[in-house]
């Protein structure tokens, strides 16, 4: 083991391997006389024989006696006793005994300060030494040393060492820095002008430890970046790990300073329906002018750019810091390229898991939709620790919305059977929440946890009963069978906090339930002295509070109460028995107060609102230490308000340029078409690089060549290379706001791009801005979706993020053939560090182009038939009643006008589709050409698009066929309905009935598959029937022209059953309608979906109730 550790610290420094086995040798000599003197003697030996070898004349024995200290110290045991031995060595010719030696010393230095003086004029000697290890090392002591005497010759060394050739010995210069200025604070200025001349050098090796000292020394002075900021992004990607993660944040903090926010212009580039998606900033968004988009300054864009990559990084801590980078400083519609990253994260260990989950809790509130895929991961397993379970919990809460909440509380439901009762009640809580935010299941999680009143287990019935009592809080009018069915199971609830919220409850809406809390409070006077404390307190208010609205029967049992309390042992008790009694039992000396009695207890109180803990974090940066404590950590740095206008961007040019541009005109000129190429290609290249590690591919090679010539070339080569880049990112920038101006200059600058394209590079990327639109033929077509591209993001260099966020938006093709490759190619590149293989939904964010892989569609197809039990068949609907929607008006479509309807059958591209007919008339006097779908909103819209037409005739009109995936929600599915010349944003919005595909089963299956859907599954309302549709005829046309769904035979005249399932999971929906007397009906939906289920029953009722 010491011989191990030794090896390991010595290799550390640089030495050989050989020290390990000389480390072996004379260990047993020392332990032979330990058994017989014990500890102390062994350990005192043993020194002084070390002693005796550091003194000896022989360098080997020196040699081996070092090693075995080294191996000491390494095992944590102390060997300062033997600092003058070690330090008589430290002059040594020999290299192996140097280093040791100053491994030594650094440990000790700070220690034995006098005797480290006396060596001090040796460590001088040592700056000098020829082998760069022994300088470093040097340094390394000097800087230990932390006597206030020897600053000015720190500060010497230090200057000296950051001039080193060396970029070793310059790194520790950089850590000696830091040493000095907590020594002496006074030196500051003195070690800026060191820092400002190492952020100048070029080794990747100095990067980090350079801004870990400006860091610490004067993390203020940003106007020592500008002139390096561009440098320290490209040499990003070659820093070590932990330079990374201090580079990045310092950058992070620095963005915030230089650039103006990339949301606050959000809805000026997406005019649909996003507009709701960045409202939380709408506070930033007053005042400004719309017509001005947002466009991204170069240098900004070139920060995001350079540390995408490092998402795919080993390090856990360099994920993290780009993720916080991302989340802080990239549009809005970018920062989902995190995701996958963090989630990869959570396969690590626990502690990671941890500090990645309270990340990914904070982002979850504020953005839902980054998550929502990746809803598997946050599932909770056996092998979790609690603490990992809570905040998995949390997360699904707050992904929770209409379309996945039957999932989640699918889930909630086996969590709430954990054995860990901590966490089954912290589940019980999440239920809680869930039901408040969405008001649709809030009856359902209710029924449930009334349910969970009957558990055996008192943990749950606790929690139970008081998360029942902040949502009926809510809205008690409706819930009175809730309170008395409490009352009932109360006798059997020993919990003190459960039995408190019940009497609380009983206390508060005791008008409600004016037979059963007087009887409760006649039980509580028998156990009153038993009870808890928290239990008295609430049992007292529950007899105020009678008293005031029963007195009559309850008005003895006070009193009892109150003279049960008046000479109770808890103080807390006895004060509020008096003050109650003076309250409410109106005397002479009471005063003015007892008027207001009832006005003080019985006030209408608020609705306790259940929110996340996770509420307020954002406001510490994430992945710092006060963001994981929730409260401001000493040395926490407060990242900045974006600026209202943006600070000269010209700080950050390099002057260096300069000089070298009487010669560079002729260069230039031939060096501008090649340059703007290469910024083109590169900029791919990284995209392809990011998509897929395949490193012997052309591009991945004309990437890495580069950035090898970026980080070795000379210092104008780098600036001028770097300024080329911004003025084409500067035109293509302009471009893109022109774009949207005119289309006919945008398309002439498509022209001209490809013609400076190379054939192969078109080839090989088709799925950069530009090129797609070239490849497609279809020119105006590629300037919406090129246009709407650029906008939407801000900036130039936007190619690159289209590929990773979405594929770009699909404009069909004339043969769909042609598109099916491009779609398998995408998904070859896919399959990166990121892909994880609990990633298996496919319909949260299947492909968005026109047609899937083969192999996707059969996987889908068993996915969805999978649910569906064996005694169900789809059918085609008995009556199937159209209704006809205006998808576009001729007005707006400029002549073009277009409506749509649900044919109710299966759909032919994708069984998880709907199918849907638009019919398309041309109410124009001219022919209309290229009629196609362009983008979609949200970018994840799984919809199979019609083939483009290519011509329609003057009052000609065409019905054409398409497939959407709603995912079983209501949502809009919003899309771009283009022609050649223009786009319309379009949105189709399903009724719930229309998710639903009919389906044929017999009464007895029918029977069993409703009783595997109760509790949460279950939801019902007692109806008043319309005269005209009590007949099962007029039934039966109004349940199916409200939903998709097949008449089940019934042998019972006043019982009607209909069965469905959804067209997305293939969940059971059964509707069953039981006539009652005088036109009422019971009117029962079960299924899974509880969301859907709801919603059905509105619109079922409301077609049923009228006439």
């Amino acid at each position: 083991m010491r011989s191990m550790s030794t090896g390991a610290l010595y290799n550390d420094q640089g030495g050989a391997e050989t020290a390990v086995e000389a480390g072996q040798e004379s260990t047993p000599t020392s332990s032979s006389s330990g058994a017989a003197f014990g500890l102390f003697s062994a350990d005192f030996k043993k020194n002084e024989d070390l002693k005796e070898m550091l003194e000896s004349n022989k360098e080997s024995l020196k040699l081996e006696a070092m090693k075995r200290v080294v191996g000491l110290i390494a095992k944590g045991k102390n060997a300062s006793e033997l600092f003058p031995a070690v330090v008589k060595n430290v002059a040594s010719k020999n290299i192996e005994l140097k280093k040791l030696v100053y491994v030594y010393l650094v440990r000790y230095a700070e220690d034995q300060q006098d005797l480290a003086l006396l060596s001090i004029s040796t460590f001088q000697r040592a700056l000098k030494d020829p082998n760069q290890f022994i300088r470093a090392s040097a340094l390394r002591v000097l800087s230990s040393i932390r006597v206030p005497i020897i600053v000015p010759i720190m500060m010497l060394a230090i200057k000296e060492a950051a001039a080193d050739l060396s970029p070793y010995v310059r790194k520790t210069s950089a850590h000696a820095i830091q040493k000095l200025y907590s020594l002496d604070p006074e030196q500051k200025e003195q070690l800026i002008e060191v820092i400002e001349k190492l952020l100048k050098d070029k080794s990747t090796l100095v990067a980090g430890s350079v801004v870990m000292a400006f860091e610490e020394v004067c993390p203020d002075r940003i106007d020592l970046i500008h002139k390096n900021y561009r440098k320290l992004c490209n040499l990003l990607v070659d820093v070590e790990e932990w330079g990374q993660v201090v580079i990045i944040s310092m950058l992070t903090r620095y963005a915030r300073t230089q650039f103006t926010s990339p949301w606050k212009e959000g809805a000026v580039f997406d005019e649909n329906n996003d507009k709701t998606f960045y409202d939380s900033d709408s506070e930033e968004k007053k005042g400004q002018n719309e017509a001005a988009p947002y466009i991204m300054d170069p240098d900004h864009r070139l920060l995001l750019r350079n540390t995408k990559p490092l998402l795919q990084s080993r390090n856990t801590a360099v994920v993290m810091s780009v993720a916080q980078l991302y989340w802080h400083l990239a549009p809005k519609h970018e920062v989902s390229v995190v995701t996958k990253s963090l989630v990869r994260l959570l396969r690590s260990h626990r502690e990671v898991q941890y500090i990645v989950l309270q990340n990914i809790a904070t982002m979850s509130i504020q953005r839902k939709g980054m998550f929502e895929p990746f809803m598997k991961s946050f599932y909770v397993r056996s092998t979790d620790a609690s603490h990992i379970k809570t905040l998995k919990l949390e997360i699904l809460t707050n992904l929770a919305n209409e379309a996945n909440i039957s999932t989640i509380l699918r889930e909630f439901q086996t969590y709430v059977k954990s054995q860990d009762k901590a966490f089954a009640a912290a589940t019980i809580q999440a239920i809680g929440r869930c039901a408040t935010n969405i008001s649709e299941v809030t009856d359902t999680c209710l029924n449930g946890l009334v349910l969970l009143l009957s558990n055996r287990d008192e943990t749950v019935v606790a929690e139970s009963v008081v998360v029942i009592k902040k949502l009926l809080q809510t809205q008690p009018t409706e819930h009175s069978e809730i309170i008395k069915h409490m009352a009932k199971l109360f006798d059997n609830i020993t919990v003190p906090m459960a039995r408190a919220s019940i009497l609380w409850l009983m206390g508060e809406y005791c008008e409600r339930v004016p037979k059963i809390a007087p009887d409760v409070l006649r039980k509580m006077a028998k156990t009153f002295t038993a009870e808890e404390d928290i239990v008295k307190l609430q049992t007292v208010n529950l007899a105020a509070k009678l008293y005031l609205t029963n007195s009559k029967q309850t008005k003895l049992l006070t009193q009892y109460i109150l003279n049960l309390g008046k000479y109770d042992q808890n103080y807390d008790i006895r004060d509020r028995t008096r003050f109650i009694r003076q309250l409410i039992v109106p005397n002479e000396k009471s005063g003015a107060l007892s008027k207001y009695a009832r006005r003080i207890l019985l006030a209408p109180k608020p609705a306790p609102v259940l929110e996340s803990a996770f509420k307020d974090r954002d406001r510490f940066q994430l992945g710092t230490l006060s963001h994981s404590l929730n409260i401001k950590a000493s040395g926490y740095q407060e990242l900045s308000d974006w600026p209202a206008v943006a600070p000269d961007q010209s700080v950050r040019n390099v002057e260096v340029i300069e000089p070298v541009k009487e010669w560079v005109p002729l260069v230039g000129k031939t060096k501008q078409p090649k340059s703007d190429d290469k910024f083109y290609s590169d900029d791919e290249d990284e995209k392809e690089k990011d998509d897929s590690d395949s490193s012997g591919s052309e591009d991945s090679s004309s990437s890495s060549s580069s950035s090898s010539s970026d980080e070795s070339g000379s210092d104008s080569e780098e600036e001028e290379s770097s300024e080329e880049s911004e003025k084409s990112s500067g035109d293509s920038g302009k471009s893109s706001g022109e774009s949207e101006k005119s289309s006919s200059e945008s398309e002439s600058e498509q022209k001209k791009k490809k013609k400076m394209k190379k054939a192969p590079l078109k080839k090989n990327k088709p799925t950069a801005a530009d090129s797609d639109s070239d490849e497609n033929g279809n020119g105006p077509v590629a300037q919406a979706s090129s246009s709407s591209a650029e906008s939407s993001s801000g900036s130039e260099t936007d190619s690159e993020e289209d590929s990773d966020s979405d594929p770009p938006p699909v404009t069909q093709k004339k043969s769909d053939v042609k598109s099916k490759p491009k779609v398998e190619v995408k998904s070859k590149k896919e399959v990166s560090l990121l892909d994880l293989d609990d990633f298996s939904p496919a319909n949260t964010n299947a492909p968005k182009s026109s047609l899937l892989s083969s192999s996707l569609l059969s996987d889908l197809e068993g996915l969805s038939l999978s649910n569906i039990s064996s005694t169900m068949q789809v059918t085609t609907p008995s009556f199937g009643p159209v209704k006809t929607y205006e998808l576009l008006h001729h007005m707006t479509g400029k002549g073009l006008s277009a409506k749509y309807h649900f044919p109710r059958q299966p759909c032919l591209y994708q069984p998880s589709m709907v199918a849907v007919q638009v019919i398309l008339t041309n109410s124009s006097d001219h022919s209309l050409e290229e009629i196609h779908i362009g983008d979609r909103n949200p970018a994840s819209l799984n919809i199979h698009c019609f083939n483009t037409i290519e011509r329609l005739e003057p009052e000609a009109s065409v019905t054409v066929s398409m497939g959407i995936d709603f995912s079983d929600s209501t949502q809009a599915a919003n899309f771009q309905l283009c022609t050649k010349e223009d786009q319309f944003s379009v949105s189709i919005q399903p009724a719930v009935g229309e998710l639903l595909l009919a389906s044929a089963m017999t009464e007895q299956d029918f029977s069993k598959e409703q009783g595997k859907l109760l509790g949460m599954n279950e939801t019902s309302a007692t109806i008043t029937m319309a005269t005209a549709n009590t007949s099962s005829q007029a039934i039966s046309k109004q349940v199916l022209s409200v939903a998709n769904v097949g008449e089940v035979s019934s042998s019972q005249n006043n019982l009607h059953r209909f069965a469905g399932r959804t067209v997305s999971s293939g969940a059971l929906v059964l509707v069953s309608l039981e006539l009652k007397e005088s036109s009422a009906a019971l009117l029962t939906i079960n299924t899974e979906k509880s969301v859907m289920a709801s919603m059905l029953l509105r619109d079922l009722k409301q077609a049923l109730t009228q006439a």
